[in-house]
């Protein structure tokens, strides 16, 4: 298996960092979540048909960069660092994968090519009302209509639901998990924004009343799909973790030198300088551990499913970790609303939640061990 990083993995990390600082500051952040669906559309335009970032890890026979998820891991890390919101995650790693995965064929070619050029934001919707992650829990229901099928029931939790163009939903048809595809303009189809704790983050509550859907694959299908979705959105959210694990850390030792007690930076006291070793050791341990795990999706390996929540397990554990020291150690004004280390505070707990936590996380992994 190919670790490390190479001479363009670099070049492609330097070149996103600075798109999104140029375009997408925590001020330019800060805005974007106040509005319905956090998404700026010029930057989306740009980091879709300009940068290639949304159809990165998409093959080139559908319109996508051919390059694999251990670019796309390096994105991702940029992403979080920066706090972006748009729907990069629900549509460049949630849905693409989903139709990666599928049998279909002409379904990949269909909806990829708009997907990878982000003309179109998808998302997967399989979360209904319960909170459950596992999608053996899905109670939407598909019937065959015609030549069609048609869906009753909701979704809830539904990463950037209310902005998707096309939304990939999980149903039970003829009592098998079964995955279709809608259009998010449909007949019937309602969508409401839900209150989140992370701001930055948009979810939405959908409601089908005899929607319209075209079916992906065939009954049946989604419950291995959902597995391969799950076990790459698992790693690719621990990317995007890492990025802000590290990004408030770096916050965290730039106030330590510039804040002052007692006549010298507060750096420079034991008790700070041993408590950042400590997180930079579980900053870096959590490199390691997203690298290999995206290096192992890229090269499709078996233990991609037990590295998925190992890795997120540990990287809820982690971020969280590194936002609340860096909250402690600017003292104050680390709990005001004018700083930023809220912001990232809350995208932490919200990363550890979606997908599931780290206790989730732990108990799927020994499961999967024989534990």
């Amino acid at each position: 298996m190919a670790l490390g990083v190479t001479e363009e993995q670099e070049e492609l990390r330097d070149s996103v960092r600075r798109f999104l600082t140029d375009r997408v500051p925590i001020s330019r952040v800060r805005e974007l979540m106040e509005t319905e669906d956090g998404i700026d559309p010029a930057v989306w335009e740009q980091a879709g048909a300009q940068l290639g970032l949304l159809g990165l890890a998409v093959p080139e026979e559908y319109g996508g960069a051919g390059f694999s998820f251990a670019e796309q891991a390096i994105v991702l890390e940029e992403l979080g660092a920066a706090l972006y919101g748009g729907p990069y995650l629900a549509s460049g790693v949630l849905a693409a994968t989903a139709l990666l995965a599928s049998p279909d064929e002409a379904a990949r070619r269909d909806l990829l090519p708009g997907i990878a050029s982000g003309e179109v934001i998808a998302t997967v919707a399989f979360t209904e009302d319960d909170g459950s992650w596992d999608p053996a829990m899905a109670r939407l229901a598909a019937v065959k209509a015609g030549d069609s099928w048609r869906l009753d029931g909701h979704k809830s939790f539904v990463l950037d639901g209310g902005a998707a163009g096309l939304v990939l939903a999980l149903a039970v048809a003829d009592g098998r998990l079964s995955l279709f595809a809608v259009d998010g303009d449909a007949a019937g189809l309602t969508r409401a924004t839900l209150p989140t704790l992370d701001q930055t983050r948009k979810l939405a509550r959908l409601e089908f009343d005899g929607v319209s859907a075209r079916l992906i694959g065939s009954p049946g299908d989604a419950a291995a799909v959902m597995d391969r979705v799950l076990n790459v959105a698992a790693i690719a959210l621990a990317a995007e973790q890492l990025g802000g694990a590290q990004r408030a850390l770096d916050m965290t030792v730039a106030y330590t030198k510039v804040r002052h007690q007692f006549g010298r930076p507060i750096g420079s006291f034991q008790g700070l300088k041993h408590r950042l070793a400590d997180l930079l050791l579980e900053v870096e341990s959590l490199r390691s551990a997203v690298t290999y795990a995206a290096s192992a999706v890229a090269e499709d390996s078996p233990e991609v499913p037990v590295l998925a929540p190992l890795v997120k397990a540990y990287a809820s554990d982690t971020y969280f970790h590194v936002v609340a020291e860096m909250i402690q150690m600017h003292g104050g004004i680390g709990f005001t609303w004018e700083h930023d280390a809220h912001l990232y505070f809350k995208r932490a707990k919200s990363s550890e939640l979606f997908l599931g936590d780290a206790s989730y996380h732990r108990e799927r992994l020994a499961a999967r061990i024989g534990l």
